[in-house]
């Protein structure tokens, strides 16, 4: 767990718990539709050093070999899960928008046992319980209710012993910028997880938790 106090970063800024507000309403499906119209891949997730530096490290950091079944909310072009697919038997990662469905699907079309669907969340869960679940550059998107009711979907259906992994942009240029550094402090705080893996740096805020068994 991270203190309740103020945490500081390397250089000038000071971050502390609460200091910066989720959207009051969760980032609509038309928004993320209009990137992709916009830009075949409006994050350069497939070009830009510092994504897939911060995917690469991702992967390596999940605690264990092989996993049963793994899911991936907000996919995009499926970078992450290219990375995920040889690490797991079953793989289901999901996007909202079809233009990113479409990319996901033909970034790991030599991959039978990977399937990539649309689903808006938290909306459209899943069925079923899986033993990974990696969630990219998502959680700021959603409002405070959203975001709650997400997690709880999601650990939910968390196996005992399960992963869950949380990689997020982290805004370094000021404090009251809402990122990856308070959504993950919302994850951490949640109940019957044990805090295993954490990394932050210029770029990116990770953190990989275990479900109790």
């Amino acid at each position: 767990m991270t203190p309740d106090g103020p945490v500081t970063l390397d250089g000038p800024v000071t971050r502390a718990r609460g200091d910066a507000a989720a959207p009051a309403e969760s980032f609509t499906e038309e928004h993320f539709v209009n990137l992709y119209l916009a830009k075949d891949d409006p994050w350069d997730n497939a070009t830009k050093w510092s994504d897939r530096r911060k995917y690469a490290i991702t992967a390596a950091s999940l605690p264990r070999e092989h996993y049963r079944r793994a899911y991936e909310p907000g996919c995009a072009v499926g970078e992450l899960t290219r990375l995920l697919a040889p690490r797991c038997d079953s793989l289901l990662a999901v996007d909202c928008v079809d233009a990113a469905v479409e990319q996901a699907s033909a970034a790991v079309a030599s991959f039978p046992h990977v399937e990539i669907a649309r689903a808006l969340l938290p909306a459209e869960l899943p069925t079923g319980t899986f033993d990974l679940i990696v969630i990219g550059d998502l959680l700021y998107y959603l409002s405070a209710a959203d975001l709650t009711a997400l997690l709880d979907g999601l650990l939910a259906r968390l196996e005992p012993g399960g992963d869950i992994a949380a990689v997020h942009f982290r805004d370094r240029g000021g404090a009251g910028n809402y990122d990856g550094f308070n959504v993950h402090e919302t994850l951490i705080a949640r109940p019957g997880l044990e805090h295993v893996v954490h990394h932050s740096d210029d770029w990116f805020v990770l953190d990989i938790l275990t479900a109790a068994r």
